[in-house]
Parts: C-alpha cells; sequence; structure tokens
C-alpha cells in the first residue's frame, strides 16, 4: 500500500506516525487534484461553455460519491472547509436560531476543540447552559443519565483524537431523540477508518475533513438531514447561494447550495471524489494499534492514555521523566513522526494531568515493522535518559540530612 503513496518514495525511511493530524495522499489523489488544474480548470455552476459544464459535473459526482460514503442522498451534503467549518455552520445556523436560555447544549470532556468552543460562543450567544459529560479513567464517555428534557443538542466525537475512544453514537443518538434533541457527530477521526452510516446512526449531523481522509486539505463535508438543514438559513452571503437578489433583499438557493457561498473549493472538492473511493477499496485494518499498544508497554515508565475496549488507531502516552516535545524530537532524527503537545484537547488532557503529551496515529500505509522500529527507537530513547540521569547522580549525589 505504501507504493500508492509518492512520498514514501521521496521519503523511503520516513515512519509517518501522525495520521490524526492529517494523512498523505495516495497518487490518484494526486493526479485527479493534478488533472483539474491542468487539463479540465472552470468554475462550476454560473456558466454554459463546455469545461464548466464539465468542472461542474465532476463537482456534483463528488456530492454523490460523498453521499454514498454516508449512506445519505446528494442534498443532505454540504462541503465545508473541513470539520471545524462543519460545526461551526451547525453551531452558527441551526443551534443560535433555535436555542433558548433554558435549554441545554451536551458536550464531552473528550471533544477536541473544534467540537467545544463553537458550542462555547453559542451559549453566550443564546444564553443556553453548555453541559458536559465526563469519562472514566479509561476515557470511557460516562453518558448515561446526561440527556435530560432540557438537553436540545447533543454534540460528540465519533472517535477520540486523544484516547481514540469509540462512542456509542447509536445508541446516544436514540436516547438524544428520545427527549427531542438532536445529534451532531464529529467524525474527522472516524471516516478515515470505519465504515460510516449515518442512517443506521441516525445522528442528525456528520461532520468530517478531506485531508484526514488521504484527500485534499481545505475540504470538508457535512451531512444534514433534509428537514433540518431546509430550515436552516444560511451563515454566509456572496455568489451561488442565492436564487434572487434584489438592493435590499434577497432569497436564497435550497440546500446544500445554500451554505456554499462564493466560489467553491472546486479542484479540493473534485479529487475528494478519488479519497473516498481509495478507502471504500482499501479500508483499514487497525491491527497495528493492538500490536503497538502491547510492544509499547514493555517500555519502562510509559503511560497510555486511553485505555476503551473500543478504539479507533491512536495510541496517546507520556514517559515519566521525558518531556513529549524531547520525545518527539529525538524521535524525527530518527526519521519517525509523531505529535506532541495537548493534541487540541487541553480539558481532557488536564483531566489526566497532563498539559503536553506524544500521540501516534496509523494511517493505511503503516506497517508492522514500522511499529517494530518505533518500538526499538522508543527504548533507546528511554535508555540514553535513564544512562544520563544515573550519570548526573553520580556527579552530583543529593545530601541526606
Amino acid at each position: 500500500m505504501r507504493d500508492e503513496f509518492p512520498i514514501f518514495k521521496k521519503h523511503p525511511n520516513l515512519i509517518y506516525l501522525d495520521s490524526a493530524a492529517t494523512a498523505h495522499k495516495p497518487k490518484c489523489v494526486i493526479d485527479a487534484l493534478t488533472k483539474f488544474y491542468s487539463e479540465d480548470y472552470a468554475t462550476v455552476h454560473r456558466a454554459i461553455y463546455k469545461g464548466a459544464i464539465r468542472s461542474t459535473e465532476q463537482y456534483n459526482e463528488t456530492r454523490e460519491t460523498a453521499a454514498r460514503f454516508l449512506n445519505a442522498s446528494a442534498d443532505e451534503i454540504v462541503f465545508t472547509r473541513g470539520t471545524t467549518d462543519a460545526i461551526n455552520l451547525v453551531a452558527q445556523s441551526y443551534a443560535r436560531n433555535t436555542l433558548k436560555p433554558e435549554d441545554e447544549i451536551l458536550i464531552s470532556e473528550m471533544e477536541h476543540h473544534s467540537n467545544m468552543v463553537p458550542w462555547q460562543i453559542v451559549a453566550k450567544q443564546t444564553g443556553a447552559a453548555l453541559k458536559i459529560i465526563e469519562v472514566d479513567e479509561r476515557g470511557v464517555l460516562q453518558w448515561e443519565n446526561s440527556i435530560t428534557p432540557k438537553t436540545k443538542i447533543v454534540a460528540l466525537a465519533h472517535v477520540s483524537n486523544v484516547t481514540g475512544t469509540m462512542n456509542p453514537i447509536a445508541e446516544i443518538g436514540k436516547a438524544a431523540h428520545a427527549v427531542g434533541a438532536k445529534l451532531l457527530v464529529d467524525g474527522a477521526q472516524a471516516a478515515p477508518h470505519i465504515k460510516i452510516d449515518v442512517r443506521a446512526l441516525n445522528c442528525d449531523f456528520y461532520a468530517f475533513s478531506g485531508h484526514k481522509c488521504y484527500g485534499p486539505t481545505g475540504v470538508g463535508v457535512l451531512f444534514g438531514k433534509k428537514e433540518l438543514l431546509a430550515s436552516m438559513p444560511p451563515i454566509q452571503g456572496g455568489g451561488d447561494m442565492i436564487e434572487k437578489v434584489d438592493l435590499l433583499d434577497s432569497t436564497y438557493q435550497s440546500a446544500p447550495l445554500r451554505f456554499e457561498a462564493g466560489t467553491p473549493i472546486i479542484g479540493s472538492v473534485i479529487a475528494l471524489k478519488a479519497a473516498l473511493e481509495f478507502i471504500e477499496e482499501n479500508r483499514h485494518d487497525d491491527t497495528l494499534t493492538a500490536y503497538a499498544t502491547k510492544a509499547m508497554q514493555n517500555i519502562p515508565n510509559l503511560k497510555i492514555i486511553g485505555t476503551a475496549p473500543e478504539k479507533g488507531p491512536i495510541i496517546t502516552f507520556y514517559i515519566e521523566g521525558i518531556h513529549p516535545l524531547d520525545l518527539a524530537t529525538l524521535l524525527d532524527l530518527k526519521d519517525i513522526a509523531i505529535r506532541s503537545g495537548h493534541l487540541c484537547a487541553q480539558p481532557l488532557l488536564q483531566k489526566f494531568g497532563r498539559s503536553s503529551v506524544a500521540r501516534v496515529s496509523f494511517g493505511i500505509y503503516n506497517t508492522i515493522e514500522e511499529v517494530d522500529r518505533f518500538v526499538k527507537a522508543l527504548t533507546e530513547i528511554v535508555q540514553v535518559f535513564n544512562t544520563a540521569r544515573i550519570q548526573d547522580s553520580e556527579l552530583c549525589p543529593s545530601t541526606v540530612l
């Protein structure tokens, strides 16, 4: 599978373990993007000449592909700039126009900042209360009894970008709908790895990013149930999203076009089709996560955050006495790329008593051999730090009073 990704031909020794942040692109995606800009470039929707018609057809084909990818219909697919943009769209268009001061928004401690900050903003705008679901020491969501008649919106990650926890979305959705609440799912970490069926999940909104799905940056997908999108006003005005414009008033196109103001991200949308088809043909094999977890547990003083029974391909950890930034820097010297920092999830790290951690995450191009090399490098780094501590203690022995 690595042969499908040109970057590994340019950098054959690279071990890339940061796919949860962004994934590399297969040749089919790069070719689709290059072909559009070099051979087919034209605007969409606005012109009758052959190039524009061809671009519009390709653009619409991606909407159909995204609908099939999620088991939705094409008129329920909105193209956005990514998961963050999609969540903000729902927060400002749907939530801001429906919430009242007595209502409650329900999120969890495990949310990425992108599924936390937009709800903080809309809670302040509407006076609604923001309620938080806690997670236990394994990183498992303690959601039972958290949904009440006051709950109007539940916004949760399908898979946590820190613990890797896979949440029981269908079950939570059933409880949310029982009290009349709407369910938004942040699918950024799920869409690249597991088959998504929004009908089976019975969610009201589902968002994911193209760049995590081996596709281009700057494009994402928002699924919204048809009747909900039809009830939502646009939050951006401009070309293409209008039906008729007068000097003092305008009417808008029906969804999804009313949410896609201005010249869209045409090339990225068209290349997204190749990325989604690539995922459909090459589903991720998650054996690496269990293999790596077992191997990493043999490293002294290494602690894994997130031990839920159902997990995505993410392992977040820290090693006592070694700063995650130092760890990531030393691994980079060995051509091993991992993530370090707060992972855009500061409240969750605080829950586990950390301000910074290290994270490895797997993509379709990773192998068992790469995991072995990573664990070997990690072990060597720990040994170097331990040796240095012993030498320091011998040079500067402590005085016991």
